[in-house]
């Protein structure tokens, strides 16, 4: 059962990946980014890591997606017009070679699969906050604070309408 639905949420985070960058549409594009985010969230449960699994979908399903839907509509960014260059063909071929590589990977894992215990993954909330506060990553967590914060600002100046 397990697998049915491993292999059920990746072929959902690949399909609605795939809409993301196809779709004209940035409104119906941030949507199914957040398809996508909750589907990797499944995944990363069945992974037996639950806390990045909610993580996933409170954090990046939740609030991000929240914020660039609000600069989405702030801006009113209107429906991309239809490029020379763009064409469904790219997609699909692009969609065909994903799908294949995808299907040829599982493929080879599964040959290579053997069975035995699987190796000790500590993915508890105490754990992941020791790991993510520690000195090690201190300048990396305070430095995408500002890489949000310079976000938010240029957010607001190009919505910024002359009075």
């Amino acid at each position: 059962m397990d697998a049915i639905l491993f292999y059920a949420a990746a072929a959902l985070a690949v399909v609605s990946a795939l809409v993301v960058i196809g779709q004209k549409n940035p409104i119906y594009s941030a949507f199914a980014l957040i398809v996508t985010l909750c589907s990797l969230s499944v995944i990363f449960a069945l992974l037996g890591s639950p806390f990045i699994a909610v993580l996933q979908v409170i954090v990046y399903a939740g609030a991000i997606m929240v914020l660039f839907l609000f600069v989405l509509m702030l801006l009113n960014v209107k429906s991309e017009a239809d490029a020379p260059g763009r064409g469904t063909r790219t997609l699909g071929a692009v969609a065909v070679a994903l799908v294949a590589l995808l299907v040829a990977q599982a493929g080879a894992v599964l040959v290579r699969a053997e069975p035995g215990p699987a190796p000790a993954f500590d993915a508890s909330t105490r754990r992941m906050a020791e790991i993510l506060f520690s000195p090690q990553f201190l300048y990396v967590f305070e430095a995408t604070s500002i890489l949000i914060l310079a976000a938010l600002v240029g957010a607001i100046t190009l919505a910024k309408k002359d009075l």
